[in-house]
């Protein structure tokens, strides 16, 4: 069995009067990427967590979401130990 899953890195910053994405924006984004990627037989969805951004500071309430919206795709989180 092969497995195929993507990592999300996407950097969502600025300020959204000043052209940057908003947090609904986000999160929207996220759970279409991962809705579109479980209809193509995509085996995992992770997403990073990024304490100092507000709109993927807390993973949870995203891979609720995602789970909710999508039928086989795993999903988790991306950690990285940047020490």
């Amino acid at each position: 069995m092969r497995a195929f899953g993507f990592l999300s890195f996407g950097h969502y910053g600025g300020n959204p009067a000043q052209g940057g994405i908003t947090a609904r924006q986000m999160l929207h984004d996220a759970i279409d990427i991962s809705v579109g990627a479980d209809e193509l037989g995509v085996n995992g969805a992770y997403f990073r967590v990024h304490h100092y951004a507000r709109q993927s500071a807390a993973p949870m309430p995203l891979l609720s979401a995602v789970a909710a919206r999508t039928q086989r795709i795993e999903v988790g989180t991306g950690v990285i130990d940047m020490r």
